[in-house]
């Protein structure tokens, strides 16, 4: 028996930034000249314009107070203070509970059919922070869930974690046809900012943000006319010779991530050989893919990830567009990509091939099937909280970078 996306749901916290003024911000906790032209290149070649954070830190003026990243001035500029793991992760359980509940809150309420008291399983999958009892505790506290719900945690695996969250949420509705499984992804990023004049981690910096985004999963059929995803099936790869060119540890002050300018040329070298693999097994080639939902990993990834699939220029315009409006929010970005295809679908159900990329150039990919209603929608989005009008189903493909 299939199972089936029926919602989703996204989520960002409240503190909206420009990319301008993050880019200035950063700018001015940097002494060093060169490393200051480092940053405003890299920041103005990202392809985003804004992010939302937790955090208030970023503000031009200041005016809300440092959170996390407290500073020191003297006669040589200013300086940013160390920042412990602890305080960030004690960040992190604060504010990912207030997230999670509202995203899921926002999931159950539109998928439509669906009430509290039909979820069975809980998924919630992040890799910015840890704590317990999780998010996945208080969203059955707060929106009074059955406390005999069962409870998983997929952690630590980076950008492409929604997809072995949702491959096993379509194992639970295959072995049985009365489970209801509530997926939630969801990153706070910014709390694990480094301010050096490291190449990666100034990387790191101009693209990673806060986000969350909940699916509700079910083997049961959805209506014709509300739209939907049929899960096909999953594989997964490894690209080893990557391995060193991304990946992150804890350390005493956060995160330390490694993140590779050569990451794009990898994937873009490597990804058309994988997914006509991929496809063979299941009986399809990359032309018949009626569209893509590539996680926006950054620009230079989309636009690799392009042109080895010799994908037409408007084929990644939704992902192009998640990527300009809220920067890469980890594993939630491609459930907001494949909700912007949702609701702007205007054809009939298609084939959605999604792939994402994490640490060691772990690849995940997944074959989905869109269904539902046909006329398109207009799109009301909110930058403030990245949550979408409800819409028709269309085919995709994804795949999601870290």
């Amino acid at each position: 028996m299939p199972a089936y996306i029926h919602h989703i749901s996204t989520q960002v916290p409240g503190h909206t930034y420009r990319q301008s003024d993050i880019r200035d911000r950063i700018k001015s906790w940097t002494r060093d000249l060169r490393t200051r032209r480092l940053i405003h290149n890299v920041y103005n070649r990202s392809g985003i314009e804004t992010r939302a954070s937790v955090l208030g830190d970023f503000e031009p003026d200041g005016a809300s107070g440092p959170a996390l990243y407290q500073t020191a001035s003297s006669a040589d500029g200013t300086t940013v203070l160390p920042t412990g793991t602890a305080a960030r992760n004690a960040c992190y359980s604060r504010e990912a509970r207030t997230l999670a509940v509202q995203v899921a809150r926002q999931a159950l309420n539109g998928a439509e059919g669906f009430s509290v008291a039909d979820v069975t399983h809980i998924i919630f999958a992040s890799c910015t922070g840890f704590t317990n009892p999780g998010p996945d505790y208080h969203i059955i506290r707060e929106l009074g869930l059955n406390p005999g719900v069962e409870r998983y945690t997929l952690g630590f695996m980076g950008c492409y974690a929604a997809f072995p969250a949702l491959r096993m949420a379509g194992q639970f509705c295959e072995a049985n046809p009365r489970a209801v499984v509530l997926v939630v992804c969801l990153e706070l990023c910014s709390l694990h900012l480094q301010i050096n004049d490291q190449p990666d981690s100034i990387l790191a910096n101009s693209l990673f943000a806060d986000g969350a985004a909940a699916v509700v999963v079910s083997s049961r059929k959805p209506p014709p006319e509300i739209p939907a995803y049929r899960l096909q099936s999953f594989a997964s790869a490894l690209v080893t010779d990557g391995e060193a060119d991304m990946a992150w540890d804890i350390g005493n002050e956060g995160f330390n991530i490694v993140l590779s300018s050569y990451v794009p040329e990898i994937l873009g070298a490597r990804v058309r050989a994988l997914m006509e693999g991929i496809l063979q097994r299941n009986g399809l080639k990359i032309e018949e893919i009626d569209s893509w939902a590539v996680h926006p990993g950054g620009r230079a990834i989309l636009d690799k990830v392009e042109e080895a699939l010799h994908l037409p220029a408007t084929a990644l315009r939704a992902s192009r567009q998640i990527l300009r409006d809220f920067g890469n929010m980890s594993s939630a970005t491609v459930l907001f990509v494949l909700k912007e295809l949702l609701d702007s679908a205007d054809t009939p159900a298609a084939l959605t091939c999604a792939m994402a990329f994490g640490p060691g150039l772990t690849v995940e990919t997944a074959v989905l099937e869109r269904c539902g209603c046909t006329l398109p929608v207009n799109r009301a989005a909110t930058p403030a909280t990245g949550e979408t009008a409800e819409a028709t189903p269309a085919p995709v493909a994804v795949i999601a970078v870290a």
